[in-house]
C-alpha cells in the first residue's frame, strides 16, 4: 500500500517470521510466569481453607479436576469463536463500503475508518463478556456446590492444562504464520498454489491462536486462581455439598 519496491516486503517479511518465534518465546515465558503465580495462589488458598493435601481418589475432588483442565479449553473456544465472528462482520463492512461509496478502489474517496474502528472493540468488549463470566463463575459455582476440596483439584487440573495448552498455542500458532510466509518466498509452488491455499487456511487459525487464545490464558488462571482465594472463607462456611 506504501508503494515501495517489492525488496522491501522480502525483508519485512523475513523480519515478521522471526518476531513470531520471538513472540512464541517470550509468550513461554509469560504463561510460565502465569503459572508459577497460580502456584502460588493456590497454596495460599490451601492454606486459607485449611486443606493439606488433595486427595485425586476423592469423587467430588476427581470431578473438580477434570473441570479444571477442561476449563482452558472451553474460554479458549469462546475467544477463537469471537475472533472469527469480528473478522465476519469486518469483511461485509469492508464490502459494504467498496460497493456504496465512489471513487474508493480508484483512491478518489475515503473510507469510514470510524465504523471499522467500532466494529472491532465493540465486537471485542461484547465478546469478552461470556469468558469473564466463565472465569469468574466456575470456581465460584464449584465452590458453593462441590467444596473447597473440589475447588482446590479445579486449581490442579487447570494450572498445568491452561500451562501447557498455551505453549501450543503460542508455538504453533507461530509456525502456521511462518508457513504462510515461507509458502509466499516460492517454496512449495508458492502463492496461488494447493501448499499456500492450505497455509492461508492454517494462517486464519493460527493468528487467534497466537495472538487471542494463547495470551489470554495468563489472565484466566490468574483470575480463577484469585476469585478462589478472595472467596476463600465463603466456601469454608457455605457449601451445598
Amino acid at each position: 500500500m506504501s508503494g515501495m519496491p517489492h525488496s522491501i516486503r522480502k525483508v519485512t517479511d523475513h523480519l515478521d517470521a522471526i518476531g513470531n518465534t520471538t513472540k512464541a518465546t517470550t509468550k513461554g515465558y509469560a504463561i510460565g510466569g502465569a503459572a508459577l503465580s497460580a502456584v502460588a495462589l493456590f497454596v495460599a488458598f490451601a492454606s486459607a481453607v485449611g486443606l493439606t493435601s488433595i486427595d485425586a481418589l476423592t469423587p467430588l475432588v476427581t470431578i473438580g479436576i477434570f473441570i479444571g483442565a477442561l476449563l482452558p479449553f472451553i474460554f479458549s473456544s469462546f475467544l477463537m469463536e469471537a475472533v472469527g465472528h469480528a473478522a465476519t462482520k469486518m469483511v461485509e463492512e469492508v464490502r459494504r463500503q467498496v460497493r456504496t461509496i465512489k471513487g474508493l478502489m480508484e483512491g478518489k474517496a475515503k473510507p469510514d475508518y470510524a465504523r471499522a474502528v467500532d466494529i472491532a472493540t465493540v465486537n471485542a468488549l461484547r465478546s469478552l463478556v461470556v469468558p469473564e463470566v466463565v472465569a469468574i463463575g466456575t470456581p465460584i459455582a464449584v465452590g458453593l456446590i462441590l467444596g473447597k476440596a473440589a475447588l482446590g483439584g479445579l486449581m490442579v487440573g487447570m494450572i498445568p492444562s491452561s500451562f501447557v495448552l498455551a505453549l501450543f498455542m503460542a508455538n504453533a500458532g507461530g509456525a502456521m504464520d511462518n508457513a504462510k510466509k515461507y509458502i509466499e518466498s516460492g517454496n512449495f509452488g508458492g502463492k496461488g498454489s494447493d501448499a499456500h491455499k492450505a497455509a492461508v487456511v492454517g494462517d486464519t487459525l493460527g493468528d487467534p491462536l497466537k495472538d487471542t487464545a494463547g495470551p489470554s490464558l495468563n489472565s484466566m488462571i490468574k483470575v480463577v486462581s484469585t476469585i478462589s482465594i478472595l472467596l476463600a472463607p465463603v466456601f469454608v462456611a457455605y457449601t451445598l455439598l
